[in-house]
């Protein structure tokens, strides 16, 4: 080891006795010289002197420019790279976890071949962008001077050719995106190598076809499809100038957002092809005057693997990378979102499994007049086969079911040609694959489903419908529908804020409320009232419509409005009517679960995350979302105590198929919800950890489920949620022994077996005012366990007739069910011998 040492140290001394004279006589050298210019420089005149000292100052300059430029050549892309650009690579959507969940492989352009453009384009593109375009071998040094010139003045002008542009969109990592010296030098040299490889017609063409257009649009072909709905090669003049126009500032001069400035700056681009002798006078004339046409077509991508979420990050990501200069299609970024893969896919199979078997119950329950009930999905799976999907509501809503035909863009473009309305609508009724698609449309059951960590707000699961390729219209952000009984946490909410405590006593009573243009609003519960008392507390655990519209006056609407957008329903435009309380004023299945979300994080209110941060190709962070600081929309005791009363919803009220259909013992609240007819089913629970919500309905509301048992978001939504969290919670995605912080929690349900219990619902209505007008209410929820503890006899002999009506309802089923095996078997039998008839027999 010394002995190395000892060998390394000889070494260094005598390469210092070598070339320290070396190193003296070069400094001596340097002393001389500088000793001569020196004197040289004293002899002179003082205005040469200062000539000189410029001259060779700029002299040093341009050596120094010229020696960095050596340095860079190598570190610019070679021939070869020109003639093999580096492979593009797709932007991608990565889970939390790291798994792939989309691309933008599939992005919105299309090459085309120069002559499969139009002529104008290329006129307007060189006229405006780079007019010595085909004199110059990639750097225009006249246009060069002229830029830093102005910019020295203040007035920073544009001096890139358009092979310098293609050379930054051909290679954006290579050359840089930051605003300086050494990009502009690189993107010189690469400029320079692209002339010595390409013609200008090559150069021309592949500009034209990578240039970005906003909306995820690259290149002028699908430009021209999505702002003109045309082809490149059928634009006209003006058509041309406006998408050339836009290079200068895609954003900026976005002729559908900043129609004004687009137009400037089409007629600026028109005044540089009159300069350049492109257009004469009279023509430049004629055409600025012209107005701004767009005929704006956003082009759908392909659906690939996208779902929901990724298809709802995708529009955000595409306005991100168009601020920030970035190709989604080529750079290959990596998009970190907050989506827990295990989650999504249980969510995915809730979705599926319990949306198919609603679909069932809907199918058989209007097949036929007669309707047979189960508390089973299973017993509607058995039945499916033997009946036809809808038939019955088909014909008892004849009505109806001309409107719908009157509402086809078939119906509206037969109108507009000339046909007679009625003679359009016998035609398309007697079409059979019309109807047949028509009606599997109207007849399809949909669902939303999502879920949120209260802690931080970020998405978790997202499933917008029960197929993304079949219906991409999402039912999460998308979808506006009224909440029902969902939106009643929101009013106790507002009440404790006010100091009002949960056993505030109100009667259960027939009451009037003078609305705000003098009529009376008379809230009701079709199961009617008891005349007795009733706490806040139960109000809320019963859903009780009457005791929540008294609790609604107390606190007053505004107080409701404002909390409502505290935490989180902020998007959707509520109505300031008195039944805004009962949930009629229609929001996001987003807005509502994010609502809960703020409950069950103590009041503090987070706007929804969805991308945590963005990595290049070569996995360095370019950008970081962090969520942003909370908000607090209630006080942390008034959030608990609200938490407190919803979990009796769970324990005892209108939600208690989460405990007993799927065994949940977690600490759990949350809300049931059921709009008028059954037109929506809604369920949304709390757990200290996750935050998730479904819907379930009909993209019309005119159809729905035809029960009043399977109508109600107990029985339908809460089956999406029961079932998803079922799985997150036996796979140990969730803890089952998380407790909400600040209130104790009670006993999850109580020994006996839990009643099902159903309550219909009504419609409150405004003295004097026709039915169409009423303020329309969702029906009461159904209820598991319809006896109150304070033992309300009225609800016992509900609890009776719901038993003996129950008992009937299995004794029709097991006959339906009796009958239909012996039709199955005779039809089996008959199969039999006809395949028998036509088998070969053996001799």
């Amino acid at each position: 080891m010394n002995s190395g040492i000892t060998i390394v140290n000889d070494h260094l001394k005598r390469a210092r006795e070598r070339f320290e004279p070396m190193l003296d006589t070069t400094k001596a050298r340097a002393r001389a010289g500088y000793i001569r210019v020196h004197a040289y420089l004293l002899a002179q005149p003082p205005a040469k002197r200062a000539a000189l000292i410029v001259l060779w100052g700029f002299g040093a300059l341009v050596a120094l420019l010229l020696a960095y430029v050596l340095i860079l050549i190598p570190v610019t892309p070679g021939i070869k790279d020109l003639k093999q650009a580096r492979a593009a690579r797709a932007s991608t959507l990565v889970s939390a976890d790291g798994k792939e969940l989309a691309s933008f492989d599939q992005g919105l352009q299309e090459r085309v071949k120069l002559a499969q453009m139009s002529p104008h384009v290329t006129a307007a593109l060189v006229a405006t962008e780079d007019h010595r375009f085909y004199q110059h071998h990639g750097i225009d040094f006249k246009r060069t001077a002229a830029a830093v010139f102005y910019s020295l003045k203040g007035d920073a002008q544009g001096g890139s050719t358009i092979t310098q542009q293609l050379a930054r969109n051909m290679f954006p990592e290579e050359i840089g995106r930051s605003r300086n010296l050494n990009r502009k030098l690189k993107e010189l040299i690469t400029a320079l190598k692209i002339e010595a490889t390409y013609s200008k017609t090559e150069i021309l063409e592949a500009y034209l076809n990578t240039v970005p257009f906003l909306h995820n649009t690259f290149g002028i072909e699908m430009a021209a499809r999505t702002y003109f709905d045309k082809s490149a090669i059928q634009l006209d003049i003006l058509e041309s100038a406006t998408l050339v126009g836009m290079l200068k500032g895609t954003n900026y001069y976005n002729p559908v957002s900043n129609p004004g400035r687009s137009l400037e700056r089409r007629n600026v681009v028109l005044g540089q092809m009159l300069k350049h002798g492109v257009i004469t006078r009279p023509r430049f004339e004629a055409l600025r005057k012209r107005p701004l046409r767009v005929h704006f077509a956003r082009q759908a991508e392909r659906a690939g693997t996208d779902t929901h979420f990724t298809a709802y990050v995708r529009k955000w990501l595409i306005d991100w990378a168009d601020e920030n200069d970035y190709n989604l299609q080529l750079d290959g970024l990596v998009v970190h979102t907050t989506l827990d893969f295990a989650l999504q896919q249980a969510a995915l199979h809730a979705v599926e499994r319990q949306a198919n078997a609603l679909q069932a119950v809907a199918d058989v329950e209007w097949s036929q007049p007669g309707m047979s009930l189960s508390s089973s999905t299973g017993a509607y799976a058995s039945a499916h086969s033997a009946v036809k999907p809808f038939q019955y509501f088909w014909q008892s809503h004849g009505a109806l079911g001309d409107a719908f035909v009157r509402e086809t863009a078939d119906y509206r473009k037969a109108v507009e040609g000339g046909e007679a309305g009625l003679a359009a609508l016998k035609r398309l009724k007697a079409d059979r694959n019309f109807i047949a698609v028509l009606r599997a449309a109207k007849s399809r059951l949909e669902a939303g489903f999502v879920a949120l960590d209260p802690a931080s707000g970020e998405v978790r699961a997202w499933v917008g419908s029960r197929d993304f390729r079949r219906e991409q219209f999402d039912h999460v952000a998308q979808a506006e529908r009224q909440p029902g009984s969902t939106f009643k946490p929101v009013v106790y909410g507002a009440a404790l804020e006010k100091g009002m405590a949960p056993d505030r006593p109100y009667r259960d009573a027939v009451m009037s409320i003078k609305a705000g243009d003098g009529k009376m609003w008379r809230p009701t519960d079709m199961s009617g009232t008891t005349g007795n008392q009733m706490t806040m507390r139960d109000g809320l655990v019963y859903s009780k419509n009457t005791i929540t519209a008294q609790v609604m006056q107390d606190v007053g609407l505004p107080n409701i409005i404002s909390l409502a957008k505290a935490l989180g329903i902020n998007q959707s435009k509520l109505q300031s009517v008195p039944s805004l309380a009962l949930g009629t004023s229609p929001v996001t299945l987003l807005e509502m679960v994010n609502a809960y979300s703020t409950i069950a994080a103590q009041g503090e209110y987070r706007k929804p995350v969805f991308v945590t941060h963005i990595t290049d190709r070569d996995g360095k962070e370019i950008a970081r979302f962090g969520a942003a600081k909370p908000q607090r929309a209630m006080s942390q005791a008034s959030a608990v105590t609200l938490i407190d009363m919803m979990r009796g919803v769970i324990n005892r009220g209108t939600g208690t198929a989460i405990r007993n259909r799927f065994g949940i013992n977690a600490d759990v609240a949350g809300k049931t919800g059921t709009t008028q007819n059954n037109a929506d089913g809604w369920f949304i629970m709390m757990h200290p950890n996750l935050v998730a919500g479904a819907w379930v309905g009909f993209n019309d509301n005119r159809v729905n489920i035809r029960s009043a048992y399977w109508g109600q978001g107990g029985h339908n939504a809460a089956l999406l949620v029961g079932d998803f969290f079922k799985a997150a919670l036996d796979s140990g995605k969730l803890d089952g022994d998380a407790q909400f912080p600040g209130a104790p929690r009670s006993a999850p349900r109580r020994e006996e077996e839990l009643e099902e219990v159903m309550e219909e619902g009504g419609e409150i209505r405004q003295e004097g005012m026709p039915a169409e007008e009423a303020f329309s209410t969702a029906p009461e929820e159904m209820l598991e366990e319809q006896e109150v503890q304070d033992g309300l006899a009225q609800d016992r002999r509900q609890d009776r007739q719901v038993r003996d009506r129950d008992a009937e309802v299995d004794r029709q089923i097991q006959q339906d069910r009796q009958f239909q095996n012996e039709r199955q078997f005779q039809n089996e039998r008959r199969q039999e011998r006809q395949f028998q008839n036509r088998e070969p027999q053996e001799n």
